[in-house]
């Protein structure tokens, strides 16, 4: 008698626009055999899942839940930040699969934030959580991803937004002269083209065009890097106008959602500043809404500090 596929571990996988973590979950809801890959090292999601698979010993999965940095709308995907593209059916049958799930790599990481031990989410700043009220996510990282989840009276619901491509807010003279450098390049400034990997350079060059300073060649981990050690003085001042952005950001997004259960902030960049970003204009932007400052100062935000917990989410997501 064939094995019951929800019996067989299921493959999961976070594909941001630079790297594939790829693992398996078992019914239990263990993760393991965790692998990270590079997508510039394949031509799309089967290449990658292939590879991955032949390194595992056992049964193959014939279940898959994949998250991807990309809007979901239908059977084709594009990624917003990267080459690839595919076709879920098609990857379906092309890796033997009897499901395979396709969600918003966001709306995973919002599934695993119930999932989170004490241990693994840094706080910033004050206030309580409010029990079972909206939470709100968003994290910088190749881009900018947004989410949140909403209790149905049962269970959480993750929500599926491309908040990151709102039009971005700012809120002094420095920054809306930073804004109108970079709508002459974009025409639309969203916060992801300044609260990213790639909007750290736009930022970076943003400010060296309306200060008068020598740009050099850098990408994100030199300006982040740079800034820690505190060896350049404008990557210090770039990743402090970054915090500061995305406070604004997240204040934003805890009003739309009324998030009084807590903001938090995932992504590749954020949960590597550590102090840098404990110290930062986040937290003081975060609250710096005029009538509703007492209503901000409230609402908690939370560094995740966990490894790959969107793994985790797209686990939840095959439940």
């Amino acid at each position: 008698m064939a094995q019951d596929s929800t019996e067989l571990p299921a493959l999961i996988a976070d594909i941001g626009g630079t790297n594939a973590r790829f693992a398996l979950a078992t019914p239990d809801g263990c993760i393991q055999s965790e692998r990270v890959l590079s997508g510039a090292d394949y031509p799309d999601l089967v290449q990658a899942a292939a590879a991955y698979l032949r390194g595992i010993a056992g049964p193959r999965p014939r279940r898959a839940a994949v998250a991807v940095a990309t809007p979901v709308t239908g059977d084709w995907i594009q990624f917003t930040n990267s080459h690839w593209s595919f076709s879920r059916k098609a990857a379906e049958q092309a890796l033997g699969l009897e499901r395979l799930l396709i969600l918003n790599d966001f709306t995973a990481l919002a599934l695993a934030l119930p999932l989170l031990d004490p241990d693994e989410r840094q706080a910033v700043g004050g206030g309580t959580a409010v029990e079972e009220a909206p939470i709100g996510l968003l994290g910088p990282g190749t881009g900018l991803g947004v989410s949140g989840l909403v209790w149905s009276g049962n269970h959480w619901l993750p929500l599926q937004t491309e908040g990151g491509h709102v039009t971005f807010s700012a809120t002094d003279e420095r920054e809306w002269a930073v804004n109108r450098i970079l709508q002459r390049r974009f025409g639309h400034v969203s916060p992801e083209r300044l609260l990213s990997g790639p909007g750290l350079i736009n930022l970076y060059a943003a400010l060296a065009e309306l200060e008068g300073w020598p740009a050099n060649e850098l990408v994100p981990a030199d300006i982040t890097g740079r800034a820690l050690a505190g060896t350049c003085r404008h990557c210090v001042e770039v990743v402090e106008m970054f915090c500061g952005m995305l406070g604004t950001a997240a204040g934003n997004l805890a009003i739309t959602l009324g998030a009084r259960g807590g903001v938090y902030i995932g992504g590749g960049i954020v949960p590597r500043l550590g102090e840098f970003f404990a110290r930062s204009a986040f937290r003081a932007r975060f609250e710096a809404k005029g009538r509703f400052s007492g209503y901000l100062a409230a609402v908690p935000t939370w560094v995740i500090t966990a490894a790959n917990p969107a793994l985790r989410g797209a686990a939840a997501a095959l439940v």
